[in-house]
């Protein structure tokens, strides 16, 4: 017999990610997003292109890469059908990524369309951030919530150089932006490779002194096509080691289920 939510939720598991909380008691034959640890899933990621209008070095190569044919993406209609169904099965986050997820065109009406679902608490965003000068007004009238920006180097130079475009100026400028706008903090992604920009995981941290700003080191997947590389490599415990040698006060806070952060202050 056919079941709707369940069908859907099968389907579902391959386009999106489910972050965790935890319950003292959560029955799992009850409960669609539920794990075998008898964890709640609350915290859902969906990817709505795979496009991207940069061309980082251990995302991509300089040729790009083919993508799915547009009528195999979700619509928006699809992407919030979809969302109601997890939000009546206990979601109540949801984060919006790509590819770049500032490229789909339609990404006001469905942050919009994601506000008006009962039960929904946030919306979020990754975004490298090339765009938010001239979208992030619209994207907060429609109720983004959260933004999380994309930026590995402090060094304009270097940008180019890892993402094979132009625009760091753009991207600070709309972190800026967002601040003015009231995000706070605003989230900044840093993925941190040797012999690219280990040499600022300082200076990124100096870079939260006068604005209200998080940053979150990103540990480099050392994947070369099938191949391990390790080479470029920065473990978190040698980016703490980093700044406790000019910080020494930095102290562990606490962490949530889901979090995919190990998250510290001074």
């Amino acid at each position: 017999m056919f079941k709707p939510a369940r069908d859907m939720w099968n389907i579902c598991k391959r386009y999106f990610a489910v972050g965790t909380r935890t319950k003292s008691v959560v029955n799992v034959k009850e409960d669609p997003l539920a794990d075998l640890f008898g964890r709640h899933h609350d915290y859902l990621r969906i990817s709505l292109t795979e496009r991207c209008n940069l061309r980082c070095q251990y995302c991509m190569p300089k040729e790009g890469v083919k993508l799915t044919e547009k009528p195999h993406l979700l619509t928006t209609e699809e992407i919030i059908k979809i969302a109601r169904l997890f939000v009546k099965e206990g979601v109540s986050k949801i984060r919006l990524t790509g590819g770049e997820p500032t490229v789909r065109k339609d990404l006001p009406d469905i942050i919009f369309s994601l506000k008006q679902i009962e039960g929904l608490k946030t919306v979020a965003i990754t975004t490298n951030g090339l765009v938010l000068t001239k979208q992030l007004v619209a994207l907060q009238k429609a109720g983004l919530d959260i933004i999380n920006v994309s930026l590995d180097t402090l060094v304009a130079e270097k940008y180019e150089k890892i993402t094979r475009r132009k625009g760091w100026n753009r991207v600070i400028m709309g972190i800026d932006l967002a601040l003015q706008l009231g995000y706070n903090p605003v989230k900044v992604n840093c993925v941190v490779m040797k012999d690219f920009n280990e040499d600022e995981i300082v200076d990124f941290v100096r870079f939260t002194k006068d604005r209200r700003v998080d940053i979150r080191f990103i540990e480099y997947m050392p994947f070369t096509g099938n191949k391990w590389e390790v080479d470029k490599l920065i473990p978190y415990k040698s980016m703490l080691k980093v700044i406790h040698a000019v910080w020494p006060d930095f102290h562990p806070l606490d962490n949530a289920p889901n979090d995919t952060s190990k998250n510290e202050r001074e």
